[in-house]
């Protein structure tokens, strides 16, 4: 791009900057010119896409034993012809897992799960959550210390052992996992909420509201909520990441995905015995959970930058 160019795309850049427009709009344009938040958006729209299109993309099914029907052995390593594998043999790019099934299957349709979990427990918590919050921060009194004292207990646990707690009450299994992570994630979400809506009520538009005779309830839907969702979605992203660890967590200690469902933890804690002779089969689970993790935890760390008008230039 040219040196004129470049002016001109700052110059339209700023024109739209100085119009009135939303600040999610706002947002968007300040994220788009930092490479962390890019960086992040590109990783998860990497996952994302392997998610959606894992039928396409799996050679096998995720559960299938090729046993019998390939000749292949269990645990067998990498195998890609272009790279010199031997080309009698069938090729499985990530190798073969304990039970003979194909590794990158599995992790192609692992994506499925985990990106399942992040955003399911995730969207539970900052539901109740941001209502626990609202309510407390905006009516107080009484009905803020039971909330937040409760919020208080609920933090003085450490988020995995209280997970574990939760499940060993409810039973083993994803559901009862992805219940788990939800229910120890809600206090932080609840306490964002409520430390917006102490300082949005105090505003001059929440006290024209009020003096225009609107209803409480009203005024906290339509007026402070909005407002106050900021915090909450760069708080979101970063949980996201958070609840994939914590549900591998369990995974791997076995309270969590059940086998033979295709769950990178789960994937994790069925080979971490063969670490030395079959480093492969924890290698690429591993990776796939680092990389998930890191990019919700770029775009996260984009998105505040984005929305925090004190970060901005």
């Amino acid at each position: 791009m040219t040196r004129v160019a470049e002016l001109e795309a700052l110059a339209e850049e700023q024109q739209f900057l100085d119009r009135p427009v939303s600040t999610w709009r706002t947002a968007w344009i300040r994220l788009r010119r930092r490479k962390t938040g890019i960086a992040g958006m590109i990783i998860i729209g990497f996952w994302v896409t392997v998610a959606l299109f894992a039928p396409v993309l799996a050679p096998y099914d995720p559960n299938e034993v090729l046993l019998g029907v390939e000749d292949v052995r269990r645990r067998d390593p990498p195998c890609i012809h272009l790279l010199g594998c031997d080309p009698s043999k069938p090729q499985h790019i990530l190798g073969v897992d304990g039970n003979a099934r194909d590794e990158f299957s599995r992790i192609v349709y692992g994506a499925r799960v985990s990106l399942t979990i992040g955003v399911t427990t995730v969207t539970i918590a900052i539901v109740v959550g941001a209502a626990l919050g609202a309510i407390s921060g905006y009516w107080g009194r009484w009905i803020d210390n039971i909330i937040m004292r409760i919020m208080d207990v609920v933090l003085g646990f450490p988020a995995l052992l209280l997970a574990i707690a939760i499940v060993a009450v409810l039973g083993r299994g994803l559901r009862q996992a992805l219940l788990a992570i939800a229910i120890v994630s809600i206090p932080q979400y609840a306490r964002v909420m409520r430390a917006s809506v102490l300082q949005i009520k105090e505003l001059d538009f929440v006290a024209a509201s009020e003096a225009l005779g609107a209803s409480k309830a009203r005024i906290l839907l339509t007026r402070i909520v909005p407002n106050a969702l900021t915090p909450l979605v760069v708080l979101g992203t970063l949980g996201i990441a958070s609840a994939i660890l914590e549900a591998a967590g369990l995974s791997f200690l076995g309270l969590g995905a059940q086998p033979p469902t295709p769950e990178w933890g789960t994937m994790l804690g069925e080979e971490r015995n063969q670490i030395f002779s079959a480093p492969h089969l924890v290698f690429f689970p591993g990776l796939a959970i680092m990389l998930t993790v890191l990019g919700f935890n770029l775009l996260g760390d984009g998105l505040r930058d984005a929305l925090d008008p004190r970060l901005n230039e």
